[in-house]
C-alpha cells in the first residue's frame, strides 16, 4: 500500500486534507424519503442539524448531504423538489458546522446552488456522465469534486482495467474542464451497478486506483452486497460494513463514507494505527 507517492494535500473550510497521514471520514445525512439504508429525513431540518452535530463531535470531516436516494430502481427526483430538500438543510448547517460540507448530487443546478448556499464539495454519482456541466462548475468555483464510477445500465467483463479506464476518461474531462487537478478524489462506485462478485473483487484490489494519481473514497456502508454475502437485512450489516473498511483502508482508501459514525470512526482509527503507524488520540 505504501509503494505510492500520495496526492498533494487541500485545504476545505477548515479541514486541511493531507493524503496518506490519515482516513478521512465522511457522514451520511440523507434528507429523502426513501433512502436504501432506512435513514432518511426527509425534510425534517431540525433532525438534520441533530446528526450534524452529533457526526462533527463524533470525529467526522465531511458531511455529506444527499436529496436524491441512490438505491437501485430509484425514483429520479425533479431540480425543483431536490433542491427543496436539500438547500435549506445547508443553509442551516453552514451556520453552524466548521467542517466542509459535501453535495451528493449529479445535477449541475442543485450542486451550483448548494455551493451558494454553503456546501464546499461536490459529490457526483455519475461521475460527470450525467451532467458535464459538473466539471464546469467545480473548476469556476475551485470545488472538490467527487468522480463516482457509476455502472448502472451497463456491465464489466474485466472489472478493474474497465473501472480505472473509466474513472480516467472522467478524470480527463474534468481536467479539460480546468478542474485543478488537486482537488479531484475518485470512487471507485461500490455497488453502483457492479455484481457482489465484482465488488467484492473492487474492495481486495482498491490499491490498483492508485494508479490514477488520486485521493480514493470508498462508500460500502450497509450495502446490499454485504447483505448478500451475509443474508442480512439493511439495519444487521454493521459487522460487514466495519470488515469493507479495513480492508479497504489496507488497500488504500482516503476517505470512508459511513452511516454508523461511532462504530465505524473505531474500525478507521484501528485500522489506521496498523496500516498507516497512526495511533493518535482522539
Amino acid at each position: 500500500m505504501n509503494n505510492y507517492s500520495h496526492p498533494n494535500p487541500i485545504s476545505c473550510g477548515n479541514i486541511h486534507f493531507k493524503w496518506g497521514e490519515r482516513t478521512y471520514i465522511m457522514g451520511v445525512i440523507n434528507v429523502t424519503p426513501d433512502s436504501f439504508s432506512h435513514d432518511g429525513l426527509d425534510y425534517d431540518i431540525a433532525s438534520a442539524e441533530a446528526q450534524a452535530i452529533r457526526f462533527m463531535n463524533e470525529g467526522v470531516d465531511i458531511l455529506d448531504i444527499g436529496g436524491e436516494s441512490t438505491r437501485p430502481d430509484f425514483n429520479p427526483v425533479p431540480v425543483n423538489e431536490e433542491l427543496h430538500r436539500v438547500i435549506p438543510v445547508i443553509e442551516r448547517l453552514a451556520k453552524i458546522v466548521n467542517i466542509p460540507i459535501s453535495i451528493d448530487t449529479y445535477k449541475s443546478e442543485v450542486a451550483r446552488q448548494a455551493l451558494l448556499a454553503g456546501a464546499s464539495i461536490v459529490n457526483d454519482v455519475w461521475g460527470l456522465q450525467r451532467d458535464p456541466l459538473l466539471a464546469h462548475l467545480a473548476a469556476e468555483k475551485n470545488a472538490p469534486l467527487i468522480i463516482v464510477q457509476n455502472q448502472r445500465g451497463g456491465s464489466f467483463f474485466n472489472v478493474m482495467p474497465e473501472l480505472i479506464s473509466s474513472l480516467h476518461s472522467s478524470i480527463d474531462y474534468a481536467l479539460k474542464a480546468g478542474v485543478n487537478p488537486d482537488n479531484i478524489i475518485v470512487d471507485p462506485g461500490f455497488g453502483f451497478g457492479k455484481t457482489v462478485e465484482q465488488n467484492l473483487e473492487i474492495i481486495n484490489r482498491l490499491d490498483e486506483l492508485k494508479l490514477l494519481g488520486r485521493p480514493v473514497l470508498l462508500g460500502t456502508s450497509r450495502k446490499s452486497t454485504i447483505g448478500a454475502v451475509l443474508n442480512l437485512p439493511v439495519d444487521q450489516r454493521l459487522e460487514g460494513t466495519a470488515a469493507t473498511i479495513a480492508i479497504g483502508i489496507a488497500r488504500g482508501a482516503d476517505i470512508i463514507r459511513i452511516h454508523d459514525v461511532p462504530q465505524m470512526i473505531r474500525v478507521i482509527k484501528m485500522s489506521d494505527a496498523i496500516v498507516r503507524n497512526n495511533s493518535r488520540e482522539s
